[in-house]
Protein backbone atom coordinates (compact mmCIF):
# COMPACT_ATOMS: atom_id res chain seq x y z
CA UNK A 1 0.00 0.00 0.00
CA UNK A 2 2.80 2.40 0.91
CA UNK A 3 4.66 1.66 -2.35
CA UNK A 4 1.49 2.28 -4.35
CA UNK A 5 0.95 5.59 -2.57
CA UNK A 6 4.52 6.70 -3.29
CA UNK A 7 4.26 5.81 -6.97
CA UNK A 8 0.97 7.68 -7.25
CA UNK A 9 2.55 10.73 -5.61
CA UNK A 10 5.51 10.62 -7.97
CA UNK A 11 3.22 10.42 -10.99
CA UNK A 12 1.35 13.44 -9.68
CA UNK A 13 4.60 15.36 -9.14
CA UNK A 14 5.78 14.56 -12.65
CA UNK A 15 2.75 16.26 -14.12
CA UNK A 16 2.27 19.14 -11.71
CA UNK A 17 3.94 22.54 -11.87
CA UNK A 18 5.86 23.33 -8.70
CA UNK A 19 4.69 26.38 -6.80
CA UNK A 20 6.37 28.04 -3.87
CA UNK A 21 9.14 26.96 -1.55
CA UNK A 22 7.52 23.77 -0.31
CA UNK A 23 6.91 22.41 -3.83
CA UNK A 24 10.42 23.34 -4.93
CA UNK A 25 11.81 21.37 -2.01
CA UNK A 26 9.78 18.34 -3.07
CA UNK A 27 11.33 18.53 -6.53
CA UNK A 28 14.73 18.01 -4.98
CA UNK A 29 13.85 14.71 -3.29
CA UNK A 30 15.90 11.72 -4.55
CA UNK A 31 12.93 10.18 -6.38
CA UNK A 32 12.59 13.04 -8.87
CA UNK A 33 14.63 15.50 -10.88
CA UNK A 34 13.87 19.08 -11.75
CA UNK A 35 14.19 20.82 -15.12
CA UNK A 36 16.41 22.28 -16.38
CA UNK A 37 18.79 19.48 -15.45
CA UNK A 38 21.67 21.92 -15.96
CA UNK A 39 21.11 25.64 -15.49
CA UNK A 40 24.01 26.29 -17.88
CA UNK A 41 24.36 27.04 -21.57
CA UNK A 42 24.88 23.68 -23.34
CA UNK A 43 22.98 23.85 -26.66
CA UNK A 44 22.59 21.42 -29.58
CA UNK A 45 23.11 18.28 -27.52
CA UNK A 46 24.00 14.91 -29.00
CA UNK A 47 23.71 12.32 -26.23
CA UNK A 48 24.70 8.66 -26.63
CA UNK A 49 25.82 5.68 -24.56
CA UNK A 50 29.54 4.89 -24.37
CA UNK A 51 31.21 1.49 -24.05
CA UNK A 52 31.43 2.00 -20.26
CA UNK A 53 27.64 2.35 -19.99
CA UNK A 54 27.87 6.07 -19.25
CA UNK A 55 26.06 8.74 -21.22
CA UNK A 56 28.11 11.27 -23.17
CA UNK A 57 26.78 14.70 -24.08
CA UNK A 58 28.37 16.76 -26.87
CA UNK A 59 27.38 20.41 -27.19
CA UNK A 60 28.07 23.50 -29.27
CA UNK A 61 30.26 26.34 -28.04
CA UNK A 62 30.74 28.30 -31.29
CA UNK A 63 33.87 30.53 -31.18
CA UNK A 64 35.06 29.45 -27.73
CA UNK A 65 38.23 27.34 -27.55
CA UNK A 66 38.71 24.44 -26.96
CA UNK A 67 35.69 23.46 -29.01
CA UNK A 68 32.81 20.98 -28.67
CA UNK A 69 32.56 20.35 -24.89
CA UNK A 70 31.84 16.83 -23.65
CA UNK A 71 29.91 15.93 -20.48
CA UNK A 72 29.38 12.52 -18.84
CA UNK A 73 26.57 11.09 -16.71
CA UNK A 74 25.43 7.73 -15.38
CA UNK A 75 21.81 8.71 -14.67
CA UNK A 76 21.03 11.47 -17.25
CA UNK A 77 20.62 14.01 -14.43
CA UNK A 78 24.00 14.48 -12.74
CA UNK A 79 26.69 15.51 -15.24
CA UNK A 80 30.40 16.20 -15.10
CA UNK A 81 32.83 17.86 -17.49
CA UNK A 82 35.06 15.45 -19.44
CA UNK A 83 36.83 17.68 -21.94
CA UNK A 84 36.51 18.87 -25.53
CA UNK A 85 36.55 17.15 -28.92
CA UNK A 86 38.47 19.98 -30.60
CA UNK A 87 41.71 21.05 -28.88
CA UNK A 88 42.01 24.20 -31.00
CA UNK A 89 39.78 25.83 -33.62
CA UNK A 90 41.98 25.51 -36.72
CA UNK A 91 39.20 26.53 -39.09
CA UNK A 92 40.62 29.83 -40.36
CA UNK A 93 42.57 32.90 -39.28
CA UNK A 94 39.50 34.52 -37.74
CA UNK A 95 39.59 32.06 -34.84
CA UNK A 96 42.86 33.63 -33.65
CA UNK A 97 41.35 37.13 -33.30
CA UNK A 98 43.58 38.87 -35.84
CA UNK A 99 44.32 42.55 -35.41
CA UNK A 100 42.26 43.20 -38.54
CA UNK A 101 39.97 41.10 -40.67
CA UNK A 102 37.43 38.41 -39.90
CA UNK A 103 36.55 37.31 -36.37
CA UNK A 104 34.73 34.08 -35.53
CA UNK A 105 31.82 35.28 -33.42
CA UNK A 106 28.78 33.05 -34.19
CA UNK A 107 31.03 30.65 -36.14
CA UNK A 108 32.87 27.53 -34.96
CA UNK A 109 31.11 24.49 -33.50
CA UNK A 110 27.39 24.32 -34.20
CA UNK A 111 25.11 21.30 -33.86
CA UNK A 112 27.44 18.35 -34.39
CA UNK A 113 27.64 14.67 -33.50
CA UNK A 114 29.65 12.41 -31.18
CA UNK A 115 29.64 8.60 -31.29
CA UNK A 116 31.77 5.66 -30.17
CA UNK A 117 32.61 2.98 -32.76
CA UNK A 118 32.99 -0.47 -31.24
CA UNK A 119 34.86 -2.04 -34.19
CA UNK A 120 37.97 0.12 -33.83
CA UNK A 121 37.49 1.58 -30.35
CA UNK A 122 37.49 5.17 -31.59
CA UNK A 123 35.24 8.09 -30.79
CA UNK A 124 34.18 10.24 -33.75
CA UNK A 125 33.18 13.91 -33.65
CA UNK A 126 31.80 15.25 -36.95
CA UNK A 127 30.75 18.83 -37.61
CA UNK A 128 30.55 21.52 -40.26
CA UNK A 129 32.11 24.96 -39.79
CA UNK A 130 31.56 28.21 -41.67
CA UNK A 131 28.78 26.60 -43.80
CA UNK A 132 31.50 25.08 -45.93
CA UNK A 133 33.78 22.34 -44.60
CA UNK A 134 32.99 19.19 -42.61
CA UNK A 135 35.62 18.03 -40.12
CA UNK A 136 36.21 14.67 -38.46
CA UNK A 137 38.05 14.43 -35.13
CA UNK A 138 38.79 11.09 -33.45
CA UNK A 139 40.07 9.90 -30.08
CA UNK A 140 40.55 6.63 -28.19
CA UNK A 141 38.51 7.99 -25.27
CA UNK A 142 36.31 11.02 -24.55
CA UNK A 143 39.16 12.50 -22.51
CA UNK A 144 41.35 12.37 -25.63
CA UNK A 145 43.80 12.95 -27.05
CA UNK A 146 41.64 14.24 -29.90
CA UNK A 147 43.16 14.65 -33.35
CA UNK A 148 41.90 15.98 -36.66
CA UNK A 149 41.41 12.88 -38.80
CA UNK A 150 39.87 14.34 -41.97
CA UNK A 151 37.95 17.11 -43.63
CA UNK A 152 35.67 16.69 -46.61
CA UNK A 153 36.78 19.82 -48.43
CA UNK A 154 35.00 22.98 -49.44
CA UNK A 155 31.32 22.67 -50.22
CA UNK A 156 30.66 19.44 -48.28
CA UNK A 157 28.79 20.72 -45.25
CA UNK A 158 27.12 18.22 -42.93
CA UNK A 159 25.05 20.97 -41.33
CA UNK A 160 23.34 20.03 -38.04
CA UNK A 161 24.34 16.42 -38.50
CA UNK A 162 23.91 13.12 -36.68
CA UNK A 163 26.02 9.97 -36.98
CA UNK A 164 24.59 6.42 -36.96
CA UNK A 165 26.88 3.39 -36.78
CA UNK A 166 24.69 0.54 -37.98
CA UNK A 167 24.66 -3.05 -36.74
CA UNK A 168 26.98 -4.04 -39.61
CA UNK A 169 29.38 -1.17 -38.72
CA UNK A 170 28.32 0.97 -41.71
CA UNK A 171 28.49 4.67 -40.85
CA UNK A 172 25.70 7.02 -41.97
CA UNK A 173 25.44 10.78 -41.46
CA UNK A 174 22.13 12.64 -41.65
CA UNK A 175 22.16 16.40 -42.16
CA UNK A 176 20.27 19.44 -43.40
CA UNK A 177 20.88 20.63 -46.95
CA UNK A 178 19.88 23.64 -49.04
CA UNK A 179 19.13 25.92 -46.10
CA UNK A 180 16.92 23.40 -44.35
CA UNK A 181 14.76 22.61 -47.38
CA UNK A 182 15.81 18.97 -47.51
CA UNK A 183 17.55 16.29 -45.45
CA UNK A 184 20.31 14.10 -46.87
CA UNK A 185 21.89 10.86 -45.71
CA UNK A 186 25.53 10.15 -46.62
CA UNK A 187 27.24 6.80 -46.23
CA UNK A 188 30.86 7.09 -45.13
CA UNK A 189 33.77 4.94 -46.25
CA UNK A 190 34.74 2.04 -43.97
CA UNK A 191 37.27 4.22 -42.13
CA UNK A 192 34.72 7.01 -41.68
CA UNK A 193 37.01 9.58 -43.27
CA UNK A 194 35.45 10.05 -46.71
CA UNK A 195 32.06 9.78 -48.39
CA UNK A 196 30.68 6.92 -50.50
CA UNK A 197 27.04 7.69 -51.31
CA UNK A 198 24.60 10.56 -50.72
CA UNK A 199 20.81 10.63 -51.15
CA UNK A 200 18.03 13.09 -50.40
CA UNK A 201 15.74 11.23 -47.98
CA UNK A 202 13.03 13.73 -46.99
CA UNK A 203 11.73 17.27 -47.34
CA UNK A 204 10.05 19.37 -44.60
CA UNK A 205 6.91 19.79 -46.68
CA UNK A 206 6.05 16.18 -45.89
CA UNK A 207 4.99 17.35 -42.40
CA UNK A 208 3.76 20.76 -43.49
CA UNK A 209 6.72 22.89 -42.48
CA UNK A 210 9.20 24.93 -44.52
CA UNK A 211 12.55 23.93 -42.96
CA UNK A 212 14.18 21.55 -40.51
CA UNK A 213 17.53 21.30 -38.74
CA UNK A 214 19.14 19.61 -35.72
CA UNK A 215 19.30 16.12 -37.25
CA UNK A 216 20.03 12.87 -35.39
CA UNK A 217 19.81 9.29 -36.70
CA UNK A 218 19.01 6.05 -34.85
CA UNK A 219 18.25 2.41 -35.48
CA UNK A 220 15.57 1.12 -33.11
CA UNK A 221 13.96 -2.32 -33.32
CA UNK A 222 15.16 -2.76 -36.89
CA UNK A 223 13.78 0.59 -38.11
CA UNK A 224 15.70 3.74 -39.02
CA UNK A 225 14.69 6.96 -37.29
CA UNK A 226 15.61 10.60 -37.90
CA UNK A 227 15.00 13.24 -35.22
CA UNK A 228 14.99 16.88 -36.27
CA UNK A 229 13.09 20.10 -35.70
CA UNK A 230 11.59 23.21 -37.16
CA UNK A 231 13.65 26.04 -35.65
CA UNK A 232 12.03 27.52 -32.58
CA UNK A 233 8.97 25.36 -32.27
CA UNK A 234 8.57 21.70 -33.18
CA UNK A 235 10.50 18.44 -32.91
CA UNK A 236 9.80 15.74 -35.52
CA UNK A 237 10.52 12.03 -35.66
CA UNK A 238 10.74 10.21 -39.00
CA UNK A 239 10.89 6.44 -39.54
CA UNK A 240 11.74 4.10 -42.40
CA UNK A 241 12.74 0.50 -43.05
CA UNK A 242 15.87 1.72 -44.87
CA UNK A 243 18.45 4.43 -44.15
CA UNK A 244 17.64 5.76 -47.64
CA UNK A 245 13.92 6.10 -47.03
CA UNK A 246 11.16 6.69 -47.81
CA UNK A 247 10.55 8.34 -44.43
CA UNK A 248 7.25 9.07 -42.73
CA UNK A 249 7.27 11.88 -40.15
CA UNK A 250 5.22 12.98 -37.14
CA UNK A 251 5.64 15.68 -34.49
CA UNK A 252 7.20 14.61 -31.22
CA UNK A 253 6.74 17.96 -29.48
CA UNK A 254 4.76 20.65 -31.28
CA UNK A 255 5.14 24.05 -29.59
CA UNK A 256 5.08 22.40 -26.16
CA UNK A 257 5.61 25.13 -23.54
CA UNK A 258 8.90 24.69 -21.71
CA UNK A 259 9.37 23.90 -18.03
CA UNK A 260 11.04 27.21 -17.15
CA UNK A 261 8.95 30.38 -16.75
CA UNK A 262 9.91 32.76 -19.53
CA UNK A 263 11.79 30.03 -21.43
CA UNK A 264 11.06 28.82 -24.96
CA UNK A 265 9.56 25.61 -26.32
CA UNK A 266 12.14 22.76 -26.35
CA UNK A 267 12.43 21.38 -29.87
CA UNK A 268 15.92 19.98 -30.67
CA UNK A 269 18.09 17.30 -29.08
CA UNK A 270 18.53 13.55 -28.67
CA UNK A 271 16.54 10.35 -28.16
CA UNK A 272 18.10 8.33 -25.32
CA UNK A 273 17.43 4.76 -24.14
CA UNK A 274 17.96 3.49 -20.61
CA UNK A 275 18.96 -0.07 -19.66
CA UNK A 276 15.49 -0.73 -18.26
CA UNK A 277 13.86 -0.06 -21.64
CA UNK A 278 12.64 3.50 -21.02
CA UNK A 279 13.33 6.35 -23.44
CA UNK A 280 13.95 10.06 -22.97
CA UNK A 281 14.14 13.22 -25.06
CA UNK A 282 16.97 15.55 -24.08
CA UNK A 283 16.37 19.01 -25.47
CA UNK A 284 16.98 22.60 -24.38
CA UNK A 285 14.88 25.61 -23.54
CA UNK A 286 15.76 29.07 -24.83
CA UNK A 287 16.26 31.01 -21.61
CA UNK A 288 18.21 34.22 -22.11
CA UNK A 289 20.21 35.83 -20.62
CA UNK A 290 21.51 32.40 -19.45
CA UNK A 291 21.36 30.77 -22.88
CA UNK A 292 19.97 27.40 -23.94
CA UNK A 293 19.54 25.13 -20.95
CA UNK A 294 19.24 21.31 -21.15
CA UNK A 295 15.86 19.84 -20.22
CA UNK A 296 14.82 16.19 -20.05
CA UNK A 297 11.48 14.39 -20.43
CA UNK A 298 10.35 10.79 -20.94
CA UNK A 299 8.84 9.63 -24.21
CA UNK A 300 6.46 6.74 -24.82
CA UNK A 301 6.44 4.61 -27.95
CA UNK A 302 3.08 4.12 -29.65
CA UNK A 303 1.78 1.10 -31.61
CA UNK A 304 2.47 2.96 -34.89
CA UNK A 305 6.19 3.04 -34.10
CA UNK A 306 6.35 6.76 -33.23
CA UNK A 307 7.12 8.26 -29.81
CA UNK A 308 5.12 10.90 -27.96
CA UNK A 309 6.42 13.26 -25.30
CA UNK A 310 5.20 12.79 -21.72
CA UNK A 311 3.90 16.21 -20.69
CA UNK A 312 2.01 17.75 -17.80
CA UNK A 313 -1.44 16.22 -18.08
CA UNK A 314 -3.11 19.39 -16.83
CA UNK A 315 -1.33 22.05 -18.89
CA UNK A 316 0.17 20.06 -21.77
CA UNK A 317 3.53 21.66 -20.96
CA UNK A 318 6.94 20.07 -20.53
CA UNK A 319 7.06 18.79 -16.94
CA UNK A 320 8.95 20.83 -14.37
CA UNK A 321 9.82 17.52 -12.73
CA UNK A 322 9.73 13.80 -13.52
CA UNK A 323 10.71 10.57 -11.77
CA UNK A 324 14.43 9.85 -12.04
CA UNK A 325 15.35 7.86 -15.16
CA UNK A 326 17.89 5.72 -13.28
CA UNK A 327 19.19 5.33 -9.73
CA UNK A 328 21.17 8.47 -8.89
CA UNK A 329 24.92 8.30 -9.11
CA UNK A 330 26.25 11.70 -8.06
CA UNK A 331 29.62 12.68 -9.45
CA UNK A 332 32.53 14.47 -7.84
CA UNK A 333 31.68 17.65 -9.70
CA UNK A 334 29.74 20.71 -8.58
CA UNK A 335 28.25 23.21 -10.98
CA UNK A 336 27.88 25.94 -8.38
CA UNK A 337 29.91 26.88 -5.34
CA UNK A 338 33.10 25.98 -7.21
CA UNK A 339 36.39 27.56 -6.17
CA UNK A 340 39.39 27.41 -8.48
CA UNK A 341 42.66 28.08 -6.62
CA UNK A 342 44.94 28.75 -9.57
CA UNK A 343 47.95 28.69 -7.29
CA UNK A 344 47.55 24.90 -6.93
CA UNK A 345 46.20 23.87 -10.36
CA UNK A 346 48.44 22.11 -12.86
CA UNK A 347 46.14 22.79 -15.83
CA UNK A 348 43.00 24.70 -16.67
CA UNK A 349 39.85 22.72 -15.83
CA UNK A 350 37.64 21.96 -18.87
CA UNK A 351 34.92 24.24 -17.47
CA UNK A 352 37.04 27.16 -18.74
CA UNK A 353 37.11 28.15 -22.42
CA UNK A 354 38.92 31.00 -24.16
CA UNK A 355 37.21 33.60 -26.31
CA UNK A 356 38.66 32.41 -29.65
CA UNK A 357 41.99 30.57 -29.67
CA UNK A 358 44.48 31.77 -27.06
CA UNK A 359 48.00 32.93 -27.70
CA UNK A 360 49.70 30.19 -25.69
CA UNK A 361 52.87 32.24 -25.28
CA UNK A 362 50.96 34.88 -23.33
CA UNK A 363 49.66 32.86 -20.39
CA UNK A 364 51.15 30.44 -17.88
CA UNK A 365 49.93 28.41 -14.92
CA UNK A 366 52.42 27.86 -12.11
CA UNK A 367 52.06 26.63 -8.52
CA UNK A 368 52.98 28.73 -5.53
CA UNK A 369 51.02 30.53 -2.86
CA UNK A 370 52.82 33.86 -3.19
CA UNK A 371 53.84 34.11 -6.83
CA UNK A 372 51.93 31.27 -8.51
CA UNK A 373 48.62 31.26 -10.30
CA UNK A 374 47.42 31.99 -13.80
CA UNK A 375 49.52 34.75 -15.33
CA UNK A 376 47.83 36.59 -18.17
CA UNK A 377 50.27 38.72 -20.12
CA UNK A 378 48.79 41.27 -22.47
CA UNK A 379 48.43 39.72 -25.93
CA UNK A 380 46.66 42.50 -27.81
CA UNK A 381 46.94 46.27 -28.12
CA UNK A 382 43.37 47.46 -28.58
CA UNK A 383 40.60 49.53 -27.05
CA UNK A 384 38.05 46.82 -27.89
CA UNK A 385 37.22 44.05 -25.40
CA UNK A 386 36.01 41.84 -28.28
CA UNK A 387 39.41 42.07 -29.99
CA UNK A 388 41.40 41.19 -26.87
CA UNK A 389 43.06 37.78 -27.02
CA UNK A 390 43.32 35.42 -24.04
CA UNK A 391 40.01 36.36 -22.46
CA UNK A 392 39.13 33.36 -20.29
CA UNK A 393 35.44 32.51 -19.87
CA UNK A 394 33.31 30.37 -17.58
CA UNK A 395 29.61 29.62 -17.96
CA UNK A 396 27.18 31.14 -15.50
CA UNK A 397 25.13 28.70 -13.41
CA UNK A 398 21.72 28.98 -11.83
CA UNK A 399 19.14 31.71 -11.49
CA UNK A 400 21.38 34.13 -9.60
CA UNK A 401 24.97 33.34 -10.62
CA UNK A 402 27.85 35.17 -9.02
CA UNK A 403 31.60 35.04 -9.57
CA UNK A 404 34.51 36.38 -7.53
CA UNK A 405 37.96 37.03 -8.96
CA UNK A 406 41.11 37.48 -6.86
CA UNK A 407 43.52 39.50 -8.99
CA UNK A 408 47.09 40.62 -8.43
CA UNK A 409 47.57 43.66 -10.70
CA UNK A 410 51.08 44.72 -9.66
CA UNK A 411 52.49 43.77 -13.10
CA UNK A 412 50.16 45.95 -15.15
CA UNK A 413 51.73 48.42 -17.57
CA UNK A 414 50.56 51.92 -18.43
CA UNK A 415 47.31 51.72 -20.41
CA UNK A 416 46.46 48.14 -19.42
CA UNK A 417 42.90 47.04 -18.67
CA UNK A 418 42.12 43.90 -16.63
CA UNK A 419 39.08 42.59 -14.80
CA UNK A 420 35.92 40.53 -14.69
CA UNK A 421 33.13 40.86 -17.25
CA UNK A 422 29.65 39.64 -17.97
CA UNK A 423 30.44 38.66 -21.53
CA UNK A 424 28.21 38.28 -24.54
CA UNK A 425 27.39 40.36 -27.63
CA UNK A 426 26.58 43.15 -25.16
CA UNK A 427 28.98 43.19 -22.22
CA UNK A 428 29.95 45.06 -19.08
CA UNK A 429 32.82 44.77 -16.62
CA UNK A 430 34.45 45.83 -13.41
CA UNK A 431 38.21 46.05 -13.64
CA UNK A 432 41.48 47.80 -12.98
CA UNK A 433 42.70 50.52 -15.35
CA UNK A 434 46.25 51.79 -15.15
CA UNK A 435 46.95 55.29 -16.44
CA UNK A 436 50.52 56.41 -15.83
CA UNK A 437 51.15 55.69 -12.16
CA UNK A 438 47.47 55.83 -11.23
CA UNK A 439 45.33 52.71 -10.76
CA UNK A 440 41.55 52.88 -10.73
CA UNK A 441 38.69 50.45 -10.22
CA UNK A 442 36.37 51.05 -13.15
CA UNK A 443 32.93 49.86 -14.24
CA UNK A 444 32.38 50.01 -17.97
CA UNK A 445 29.06 49.19 -19.63
CA UNK A 446 27.62 48.23 -22.98
CA UNK A 447 30.55 47.08 -25.10
CA UNK A 448 28.65 45.73 -28.09
CA UNK A 449 29.17 43.74 -31.27
CA UNK A 450 26.66 43.29 -34.04
CA UNK A 451 24.97 39.99 -33.20
CA UNK A 452 24.99 38.87 -36.83
CA UNK A 453 28.34 40.04 -38.22
CA UNK A 454 30.43 40.16 -35.04
CA UNK A 455 31.69 43.64 -35.86
CA UNK A 456 32.16 45.97 -32.88
CA UNK A 457 29.56 48.73 -32.85
CA UNK A 458 30.09 50.21 -29.36
CA UNK A 459 33.28 50.35 -27.29
CA UNK A 460 31.25 51.03 -24.17
CA UNK A 461 31.20 53.84 -21.65
CA UNK A 462 32.81 54.29 -18.25
CA UNK A 463 30.12 54.47 -15.57
CA UNK A 464 32.02 54.96 -12.32
CA UNK A 465 35.61 54.95 -11.08
CA UNK A 466 37.39 54.94 -7.74
CA UNK A 467 41.10 55.35 -7.19
CA UNK A 468 43.02 52.37 -5.80
CA UNK A 469 44.64 53.11 -2.44
CA UNK A 470 48.38 53.72 -2.70
CA UNK A 471 50.47 50.58 -2.22
CA UNK A 472 47.59 48.20 -3.02
CA UNK A 473 48.47 45.45 -5.48
CA UNK A 474 45.56 43.05 -5.17
CA UNK A 475 41.80 43.37 -5.61
CA UNK A 476 38.76 41.11 -5.30
CA UNK A 477 36.20 41.74 -8.03
CA UNK A 478 32.67 40.35 -7.90
CA UNK A 479 29.91 40.18 -10.48
CA UNK A 480 26.39 38.93 -9.86
CA UNK A 481 23.36 38.67 -12.09
CA UNK A 482 19.70 37.77 -12.23
CA UNK A 483 19.84 35.27 -15.09
CA UNK A 484 16.23 34.06 -14.98
CA UNK A 485 14.44 34.40 -18.33
CA UNK A 486 11.48 35.93 -16.50
CA UNK A 487 13.63 37.82 -13.99
CA UNK A 488 15.12 41.26 -13.73
CA UNK A 489 18.02 40.68 -16.18
CA UNK A 490 20.35 42.86 -14.11
CA UNK A 491 24.06 42.54 -13.38
CA UNK A 492 25.81 44.18 -10.42
CA UNK A 493 29.49 44.86 -9.74
CA UNK A 494 31.53 45.04 -6.53
CA UNK A 495 35.14 45.30 -5.39
CA UNK A 496 37.09 44.61 -2.21
CA UNK A 497 40.58 45.50 -0.98
CA UNK A 498 40.38 43.64 2.36
CA UNK A 499 40.74 40.06 1.21
CA UNK A 500 37.17 39.73 0.06
CA UNK A 501 35.66 40.32 3.49
CA UNK A 502 33.64 43.40 2.57
CA UNK A 503 32.54 44.28 -0.96
CA UNK A 504 31.63 47.74 -2.17
CA UNK A 505 29.16 48.24 -5.07
CA UNK A 506 30.35 50.26 -8.05
CA UNK A 507 28.49 51.44 -11.13
CA UNK A 508 24.94 50.40 -10.32
CA UNK A 509 23.00 47.86 -12.36
CA UNK A 510 23.61 46.80 -15.94
CA UNK A 511 20.73 45.62 -18.13
CA UNK A 512 21.61 42.20 -19.55
CA UNK A 513 20.70 41.59 -23.17
CA UNK A 514 18.19 38.83 -23.96
CA UNK A 515 18.26 38.75 -27.77
CA UNK A 516 18.72 35.32 -29.33
CA UNK A 517 20.75 35.92 -32.51
CA UNK A 518 24.15 35.58 -30.80
CA UNK A 519 22.81 32.16 -29.71
CA UNK A 520 25.05 31.79 -26.66
CA UNK A 521 24.21 33.09 -23.20
CA UNK A 522 26.22 35.25 -20.84
CA UNK A 523 29.50 34.07 -19.38
CA UNK A 524 31.87 35.37 -16.77
CA UNK A 525 35.09 36.49 -18.45
CA UNK A 526 38.54 37.28 -17.05
CA UNK A 527 40.47 39.65 -19.34
CA UNK A 528 43.73 41.56 -19.60
CA UNK A 529 44.66 43.69 -22.61
CA UNK A 530 46.84 46.66 -23.45
CA UNK A 531 45.79 49.95 -24.96
CA UNK A 532 49.31 51.33 -25.44
CA UNK A 533 51.93 48.57 -25.62
CA UNK A 534 52.55 44.95 -24.67
CA UNK A 535 54.60 43.89 -21.69
CA UNK A 536 52.23 44.06 -18.74
CA UNK A 537 50.61 41.16 -16.91
CA UNK A 538 48.21 40.24 -14.14
CA UNK A 539 48.13 37.20 -11.88
CA UNK A 540 44.81 35.42 -11.37
CA UNK A 541 45.09 33.97 -7.89
CA UNK A 542 41.63 32.42 -7.68
CA UNK A 543 38.22 32.40 -9.30
CA UNK A 544 35.03 31.16 -7.70
CA UNK A 545 31.39 30.77 -8.68
CA UNK A 546 28.25 30.44 -6.60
Amino acid sequence: MLKSTILTALAFLANTPFLGVQAAACAQQPETFKNPILYEDFPDNDVSVGPDGAYYFSASNFHYSPGAPILRSYDLVDWEFVGHSIPRLNFGDGYDLPASGERAYRAGTWASTLRHRKSNGLWYWIGCTNFWITWVFTAPSPEGPWTQAANFGGGVCFYDNGLLIDDDDTMYVVYTYDGGKQVNVTQLAPDGLSTVRTEKVLVPGQVGTDSVEGNRMYKINGLYYILNDHPGSTAYVWKSTSPWGPYEGKPLADNVPGPLPGGGAPHQGSLIPTPNGDWYFMSFTWAYPSGRLPVLAPIKWQPDGFPVLVTNTTTGAWGTSYPLPLPPKPLNYTWSGTHYPFTTLASLPPSFEWNHNPDTSKFSLTPGSDTGGLTLSTATVTDDLYAARNTLTHRVHGEFPRATLELDFAGMADGDRAGLAVFRDRSAYIGIHRTGEKFEVVTRFNMTIDEWSGATVDLGRTVETIEVPEGTEKVWLRVGMDARPDGGHKATFEYSFDGGEEFVPLGGEYELYTGWAFFLGYRFAVFNYATQGLGGSVRVVSFGTE
